[in-house]
Formats: C-alpha cells, sequence, structure tokens
C-alpha cells in the first residue's frame, strides 16, 4: 500500500459534555468531510470522554473520513493532569464491528489502537502545545491551549 497524503483542517474548538475540544479533520476529499458524518461522530462523543477529574477539561478530536465507506473518530482527552485519555469509534467498517457500511451509523470499537497514520498527525503538536500553555507556566492558560491548534495542511 502506497502512502499519500490527506487533507488535515483544523476547526474551531467545540465544547462538548462540559469538555473544551480542539477539532481535526482528515479526509483524501478537498471538499471536506459530509456534514451528516460530522453530525453523526459529534453526538456520539460524549460516551468517548472520560469523567471530570480535576485537570482542566479539554482534550482534541480526529474526524477521519476513509477512502472507503468507513468513517473514523477519536476523543483524545487530557487527564491526570499530563495524561492523554484515549476513546475511539468507527461507522461503515464492518471489519471493526460496525453493523453496516453506512457512515453515519458510528459504534464504539473496542481495541486498543488510538489512530493510523492519518490520525496520528496532531498528536505531537498537541504534546507541546499543552506543555507550552498547561505544564510550563506559572499558571495554566487553557485559552491559550484551545487556540494553539496545527495548521490546516496535509497530514
Amino acid at each position: 500500500m502506497a502512502f499519500t497524503e490527506k487533507y488535515l483542517v483544523a476547526l474551531e474548538p467545540v465544547e462538548i459534555a462540559g469538555r473544551s475540544l480542539k477539532r481535526y479533520h482528515v479526509t483524501a476529499d478537498p471538499a471536506g468531510i459530509e456534514p451528516e458524518v460530522e453530525k453523526a461522530a459529534y453526538a456520539l462523543l460524549p460516551e468517548l470522554l472520560p469523567p471530570p477529574d480535576g485537570t482542566a477539561p479539554a482534550g482534541f478530536v480526529v474526524l477521519h473520513r476513509g477512502g472507503d465507506t468507513g468513517a473514523y473518530l477519536n476523543a483524545y482527552s487530557w487527564v491526570w493532569d499530563n495524561v492523554l485519555h484515549f476513546g475511539g469509534a468507527a461507522a461503515g467498517q464492518p471489519a471493526l464491528d460496525c453493523p453496516d457500511d453506512d457512515p453515519t451509523r458510528f459504534v464504539r470499537v473496542d481495541r486498543s489502537w488510538i489512530g493510523c497514520v492519518w490520525e496520528l498527525a496532531p498528536l505531537e503538536h498537541e504534546r507541546r502545545a499543552w506543555v507550552r500553555h498547561m505544564l510550563t507556566p506559572d499558571a495554566p492558560d487553557l485559552s491559550g491551549y484551545l487556540a494553539d491548534a496545527l495548521r490546516s495542511g496535509t497530514t
């Protein structure tokens, strides 16, 4: 399988279930991810987030539209001050126990996988941003962290 870059789009953060989440969309389609896929993914998102633990309620989400019928939702949340919690879901991918090939029927994925090569592109940026804005300053700067997103471009 030859690797081909995909488009990565950084979107404005959203608040879901009391957690501020940066958003990244990944797709091979320059038009972006279909609105109905995005809506279905974000409807399941609260189920992928951990309960509050005293850490600033923040994280990031990667929504990936595969080249086939699949769509993948990765939710990364900061917990325990410096640990990244992961919750994943998929739609349209029967190989991952999805009920059918409908890219709007998201189900939780019970695997230890944290993302594919295209979905992992934001991870290093997010680690550095968390350290830079939340762990290094005398006082954590959550708004600075939320404003510090990986630039849109390719994966």
